[in-house]
């Protein structure tokens, strides 16, 4: 049987789980691993519903069991597999990814990804403003007004804002109730979906209120890209510089359909 299907089929234990991290550099490596299966599906247990390559419990790429917590995620899941060719291409697969970091990097390391994710309450994007010209000043009032007053009623954060790129302090309150806000997720998935939406927006406020419906993706995208919007319209759109924003907004979208379907 080949490497691959040792990857990725469910077989007996050697002893010595490999090292997630490493896993997870080697699955994105440019040589793809062939496709080896003909089908792919998923079979419900106890614990959720695990894809399946042929028939056969699939695992992740540290040889945990591949494990969907639900139906609706498990078919997505099952489709991008069925899609590949005669390849399996990972950026082609973003639910599939989100899902190996759901089960090999956030649940061994929860508190870890909760710090990381914390962090972002002192430098959230909606922060930082810039002073002109009037035409993004208003654009980014506009769309980021709002966040911050629904952050205020959800979670009494008060957030300090500044002009250009100078650091601001935020009050420890703020840190201390956002970073109360990440820590109460505590399903694997949703953690895993948060802190993608997180690092692609630069603000853990725009990921929250995608977490709890505040806002929808679109508009979420929306108000994460103000300045990359206004500069498109002042100066033109730029094709590869719009391949690098679509490849981000297929993982974008990928880990908001994971916030939704863990509500």
């Amino acid at each position: 049987m080949s490497d691959e299907t040792n990857d990725w089929l469910g077989q007996p234990g050697d002893g010595e789980r490999p090292d997630p991290v490493r896993a997870a550099r080697g699955h994105a490596k440019p040589a793809l691993p062939r496709r080896f299966y003909a089908e792919a599906g998923f079979a419900e247990d106890a614990d959720g519903f695990r894809l399946t390559l042929d028939g056969r419990p699939a695992n992740t790429p540290a040889r945990n069991p591949l494990r969907l917590p639900s139906r609706a995620l498990a078919e997505k899941v099952a489709a991008e597999w069925g899609a590949q060719d005669t390849s399996i291409d990972p950026a082609r697969m973003p639910l599939t990814r989100l899902a190996n970091t759901a089960i090999d990097g956030v649940a061994p390391r929860r508190a870890a990804v909760v710090a990381d994710l914390s962090a972002y309450a002192g430098t959230d994007l909606v922060a930082y403003r810039a002073g002109d010209p009037e035409r993004l000043v208003a654009a980014q009032a506009a769309a980021w007004d709002p966040i911050l007053a629904w952050a205020r009623d959800e979670f009494g954060a008060r957030v300090i804002l500044s002009e250009g790129v100078m650091h601001v302090e935020q009050p420890p309150d703020t840190v201390r109730a956002l970073s109360d806000a990440v820590a109460a997720v505590t399903d694997p998935f949703a953690l895993a979906a948060l802190h993608t939406l997180t690092t692609l927006t630069g603000s853990l406020l725009i990921a929250l209120a995608v977490l709890r419906g505040r806002l929808t993706p679109a508009e979420a995208w929306a108000a994460a890209h103000v300045d990359e919007t206004y500069q498109a319209d002042v100066w033109g759109r730029d094709a590869e510089a719009e391949a690098r924003l679509a490849a981000r907004r297929a993982e974008f979208d990928a880990a908001a359909e994971i916030v939704g379907s863990r509500r």
